[in-house]
């Protein structure tokens, strides 16, 4: 097998969590102060090493594509004015090789996956979820990529919870970490399990590493919870065949993907951005001694 070179980014949700927000509105262009939650994604993917990414897209998705695509009026316009900041902020915007592809019925993860075939070919990948913003001192899904160098096998990102939010995630059942400790043979996987049910506290966060051969399931499989083609099942199936490992990842993960995650994160992220962490840490002083 080569090394990781490419990514695959599903964005073909409905953003229902974002109502009436995201009627019209893709839910990853939701703006974390004033950058996108889907530009955290991609630059993720680059700072990790990937060459080429695949968005999978639906309806009310095409801004995606207009985001990291140029804007030569908006470029002139601002190079005519003189605001030489701001057409560099522009300009800055991700250029690396990115691809789309829609998937044109709502049929789960596992689907959205599916429609990257294709482009992944006969080579491992990496998958990064457009509803959790990592932030980590080494990026997360560089984390898993040089595990996958290490064990030569599909691998995930997990991370602790508190088991009464088990049924918001994937759940991992997994044997002894490995002499790594943070790394974790696979035994199962399910998906969004009552408390009682959950077979440990370590919840899937959105990252992976996969190899082609889960398109062959993914094509076989049948539909699982919410009559949705889930991707935790298919990787069930890939671990009868192949070794599939869980890591425990060093940093943090934010779930943009809800109301009250998304608003920590603009918080956190207005706290250090240049233009906004001063001013905004007064005001949040002195809102606090109103509360």
């Amino acid at each position: 097998m080569t090394t990781i070179r490419k990514a695959i980014i599903p964005a073909a949700g409905y953003g229902t969590g974002f109502l009436p927000a995201t009627k019209a509105l893709a839910k990853e262009m939701l703006p974390i102060v004033d950058k996108p939650i889907i530009q955290f994604i991609v630059e993720e993917a680059l700072a990790s090493g990937i060459e080429e990414i695949l968005i999978v897209t639906g309806k009310t998705k095409r801004p995606i594509e207009d985001h990291f695509d140029s804007n030569i009026e908006l470029e002139n316009n601002l190079e005519s004015k003189g605001k030489a900041e701001l057409l560099e902020l522009v300009k800055s915007t991700p250029q690396a090789k990115l691809y789309f592809i829609r998937q044109s019925y709502p049929k789960g993860l596992g689907d959205a996956i599916l429609q990257a075939k294709a482009f992944v070919a006969d080579e491992p990948f990496a998958v990064l979820l457009g509803d959790n913003i990592m932030e980590s001192e080494v990026p997360v899904t560089k984390q898993l990529m040089d595990v996958f160098e290490q064990k030569r096998a599909a691998n995930l990102a997990v991370i602790e919870i508190d088991s009464a939010d088990s049924k918001k995630y994937g759940m991992v059942e997994v044997s002894d970490p490995t002499s790594e400790s943070t790394l974790y043979n696979v035994k199962r996987f399910v998906e969004k399990p009552e408390p009682q049910d959950a077979p440990s506290n370590l919840a899937i966060a959105g990252r992976y590493i996969l190899t082609p051969q889960i398109f062959n399931i993914l094509e076989q499989i049948a539909p699982g919870i919410e009559d949705e083609i889930q991707l935790t099942d298919a990787i069930n199936e890939l671990n009868r065949t192949q070794r599939v490992f869980a890591k425990k990842i060093d940093g943090t993960r934010h779930d943009v993907g809800n109301k009250l995650g998304y608003m920590k994160k603009s918080i956190e992220y207005g706290l250090i951005h240049p233009e906004t962490k001063d001013e905004f840490k007064q005001y949040l002083i002195d809102l606090s001694d109103k509360l």
